[in-house]
């Protein structure tokens, strides 16, 4: 559980093995609580969700373990993390300039076609990332672990400066 007093050292949210069943769902699960305790809610939370899965699934996937999901503040965002045992950075694909399912020319596909094509394919979970973050994202090395990372805004104060 992550109190409302998120601070800059981070918070685990979740932790688990490879041989943990259903790692995305959880993650997932685990995620939306810890957000919504902090204050998110609506689109905030469903993006960040669904960005976390797909890292949580390719740390699982590629790396070993064990892995933990954590949250830490900064004065402008809270940062959520993936860490797994494995310091290799995986290759970045090139991020087309606009969105790779965006409306194409008339009777030409695009919009929904377009992106079920482009989930049907393996590695385009960097690309969901992406363009669910906005950009704010990557990954970070240590001599033993990787890091990956994306950023919310923080959360507004109200007018009693809790958040």
């Amino acid at each position: 559980m992550i109190p409302r007093a998120l601070g800059a050292n981070p918070s685990v949210v979740w932790r688990w093995t490879s041989c943990t069943p259903s790692a995305p769902a959880q993650a997932r699960a685990a995620l939306r609580c810890a957000l919504a305790q902090l204050g998110y809610d609506g689109e905030v939370i469903s993006n960040a969700v669904l960005a976390v899965s797909e890292l949580v699934a390719n740390a699982t996937e590629h790396a070993v373990g064990p892995y933990e999901l954590r949250l830490r503040r900064t004065d402008a965002e809270v940062i959520c993390e993936v860490e797994d045992r494995d310091p290799r950075i995986p290759a970045i694909p090139v991020f087309p300039a606009e969105a790779p399912f965006s409306l194409a020319e008339e009777d030409r596909g695009g919009g929904l076609e377009a992106l079920c094509a482009l989930l049907s394919e393996r590695g385009r979970g960097l690309h969901i990332v992406h363009e669910l973050t906005k950009g704010v994202w990557g990954f970070r090395s240590q001599k033993w672990t990787k890091t990956a990372w994306l950023a919310l805004p923080a959360v507004p104060k109200d007018r009693f400066g809790r958040s």
